[in-house]
């Protein structure tokens, strides 16, 4: 795809598909998801499962409201995921004793454990993309950049 965006570009070229920035992040994201399908599989992990446990993994006792800001999902999907991941056995969702209004996500010991063997899924990942080291963290870089610049609060 050929990135040809400048203000001189007429409006039949500026509204195709190659030239959209939402179109190129929609298909990468979509094509990365499907390559760590069968790295997860085996884990019995889907993607926002394996995104739920990595920050569980970095932060142990959030509640489901801080889970879901952290990974930018709204309750409706964050809720029968958790409860998946419950029934897995990864993960406990109890009710706060400060306020029953607040459910907190806490690793089980399962959970905890299954962390030693997901510390593959980065490398095994990297060898299906076959991408560079320094590729991929460029381009990490500047993923963050974009993310930054689109949550930032005005």
């Amino acid at each position: 795809m050929k990135n040809k965006i400048n203000e001189s570009v007429p409006g039949d070229e500026i509204l195709k598909l190659d030239n959209q920035l939402c179109f190129a992040l929609y298909v990468c994201s979509k094509e990365i998801i499907k390559k760590y399908k069968p790295i997860l599989e085996p884990l019995g992990l889907t993607y926002t499962g394996y995104i739920t446990m990595l920050a569980l993994w970095e932060e142990d006792n959030l509640t489901v409201k801080d889970l879901g800001n952290k990974l930018y999902l709204d309750s409706g999907t964050l809720t029968p995921l958790l409860k998946k991941l419950e029934s897995q056995n990864f993960i406990n969702r109890i009710r706060s004793s400060n306020d029953e209004r607040n459910v907190v996500i806490t690793l089980t010991q399962k959970g905890r454990e299954l962390k030693s063997v997901a510390v593959n899924v980065p490398k095994d990942l990297v060898c299906t993309v076959k991408f560079d080291k320094e590729t991929i963290a460029k381009t990490i870089g500047n993923l963050h950049s974009i993310m930054e610049l689109l949550t930032k609060e005005e």
